[in-house]
């Protein structure tokens, strides 16, 4: 259904046709962390995550998982190798 109370027009999963079934009734704002993303919407009421209906909780553990403006990083860990076996490979080119 469409969202009658913070968001007009735009589809919502929480919208039932007793009101908003969301947490409290609405939709959280975006919190700072949020800001640059290109999943803001932002409406009369203010800015909103399109995505997540309380985007805070999905700062609480890091990056959110759907943010585009954080770069994520990978760490290039070396692999050991295993002295055995890196012998053993030698000695089969020879």
């Amino acid at each position: 259904m469409q969202c009658q109370t913070l968001k007009p027009g735009v589809e919502c999963l929480f919208m039932k046709k007793t009101g908003c079934s969301y947490s409290g009734g609405k939709c959280s704002t975006i919190v700072e962390s949020c800001e640059g993303c290109v999943k803001i919407v932002e409406f009369e009421t203010g800015k909103y995550c399109s995505n997540f209906p309380n985007p805070a909780q999905k700062w609480q553990k890091g990056t959110c998982p759907m943010s585009s403006h954080v770069k994520k990083t990978t760490q290039a860990t070396e692999q050991k190798i295993n002295p055995l076996k890196a012998s053993k490979r030698a000695a089969g080119k020879k």
